[in-house]
């Protein structure tokens, strides 16, 4: 059997944390309010009503002291009783004492509807609330035995008394412990919302932060925030500064790429079509188009450092590395050895890693002799990776990362792998540092990237 959607139980909630919270809390405090208030009426009425009790029970230890009981079994009290509230008539308070062959009431109770225990055995104590037309009374009865000349009688003493004065009591109490109750709710609640807002009030400056950002009058989020949020606001600082370098590795390689090939160009137009030269010239020139060309691509695609970035195992990626360039290098027979430890986890791309430790790799490779080794090691919140091969070493270290820059023309190449590799470490806030020798006899570059 199907049963129909009830749309109408879907409550639609405020989108507001802060009205979130107060509805919670005002759900909070009603709830508590209720227990509150039902427990305290409970336990004054339980002891109210035990107050009535012992009440009721000293008035008949009282009639029982003013009692006498003939042998006959006919009971006979005084005149006046020490009790005087049961000579008025109508006072509220009545009694009753009750024998086999006699009974006896109060003068308080004639013309009273008042509705009295029968008789109970001896040593039993009776306690009730009772309704007799229309009125409510509290009625406690106890069943002694009496001795007398020709032997014990039983006697049974009932106590009643209005209930209306102790139900005016609960009445006023009440009155006072909800408004008591109501007031102090609301001063909680009053309390919560400041509390709430000064609680909430890092969320409004984050807020303002981002409009301010994104109409252009702050490059990031400034000031300082709770311990909570400060790694959230670091991300997004770490974010926005991303994209602003995406941004402005786009705008920077467009330039690069129509100022790099006004020369190329400018060199086939200055060749007469008609010469030997041409078409070598041509073809060299537009090789060296293809070169800028990929280059400055591959410097607008670099990712960049990306705090959300997943992190992904190093040593896969440079193992796929490795077993290419061996194949590369098949006719030097270089041995590019891998140690990157497989727990070492980067938020390199894995386009970035490819190109960045493909060029290092690669460039190892080019000038060592028989050994290329790629190794990582924790330093210091860093993680450094060296590349070092057994080659001749690197006699100018500064210019070995300019772009264009071949510090031996035999040996084939561009002159921007390296530049490459610089712009993609740089992109993800780390640096590189070439060493003359490593512990392999040839150059080491070392990558340094933040943990």
């Amino acid at each position: 059997m199907r049963f129909p959607k009830l749309n109408w139980l879907k409550l639609k909630l405020p989108t507001s944390i802060r009205w979130r919270m107060t509805l919670a809390n005002l759900l909070l405090l009603s709830v508590f309010i209720v227990i509150t208030a039902t427990g305290l009426e409970s336990a004054f009425t339980q002891q109210a009503e035990s107050t009535r009790q012992e009440r009721l029970q000293a008035v008949s230890y009282l009639l029982m002291a003013d009692t006498e009981v003939d042998s006959e079994g006919k009971i006979h009290l005084p005149s006046q009783l020490t009790e005087s509230n049961l000579m008025s008539p109508a006072s509220g308070l009545y009694a009753q004492i009750l024998s086999t062959n006699s009974i006896w009431q109060s003068p308080s109770s004639a013309g009273q509807p008042v509705a009295f225990v029968s008789s109970l055995p001896k040593g039993q104590r009776y306690f009730t609330a009772v309704e007799e037309a229309g009125h409510r009374y509290f009625s406690f009865a106890l069943g002694v035995i009496w001795p007398t000349d020709k032997g014990p009688v039983p006697l049974t003493f009932s106590i009643s008394e209005d209930a209306k004065p102790f139900d005016l009591q609960m009445q006023q109490f009440r009155k006072t412990l909800w408004r008591w109750l109501a007031a102090c709710a609301a001063l909680l609640l009053i309390l919560q919302i400041l509390f709430l807002r000064f609680g909430l009030s890092p969320l409004k400056k984050l807020a303002a932060g981002l409009t301010a950002i994104e109409k252009g009058n702050s490059e990031k989020l400034e000031g300082q925030y709770p311990r909570e949020i400060q790694p959230l606001t670091d991300n997004l600082n770490a974010l926005i500064e991303s994209e602003r370098a995406r941004q402005q590795r786009y705008e920077r390689a467009l330039g690069d790429l129509a100022h790099s090939l006004k020369t190329p160009i400018a060199v086939i137009r200055s060749t007469p079509p008609q010469s030997d030269t041409f078409v070598p010239t041509v073809q060299e020139q537009t090789s060296r188009i293809e070169s800028l060309i990929g280059y400055q691509l591959q410097r607008a695609a670099t990712r960049g450092a990306n705090t959300f970035s997943k992190q992904t195992p190093l040593s896969p990626i440079v193992q796929r590395l490795v077993l290419t360039l061996t194949k590369i290098h098949r006719d030097k027979q270089i041995a590019f050895r891998n140690d990157i430890p497989p727990a070492l986890l980067t938020r390199l791309s894995e386009g970035d890693a490819m190109e960045l430790f493909g060029n290092l790799l690669d460039n190892a490779g080019k000038w060592a002799n028989s050994q290329v080794r790629i190794s990582a090691v924790l330093q210091r919140k860093r993680y450094l990776i060296a590349v070092e091969d057994d080659g001749p070493g690197v006699s100018n270290p500064d210019a070995a990362l300019k772009r264009g820059v071949r510090l031996d023309e035999h040996v084939p190449g561009h002159g921007i792998g390296l530049s490459i590799v610089e712009d993609i470490v740089s992109n993800y806030n780390g640096d590189i540092r070439i060493e003359r020798s490593s512990t392999l006899g040839g150059a080491a570059f070392i990558v340094s990237f933040p943990i």
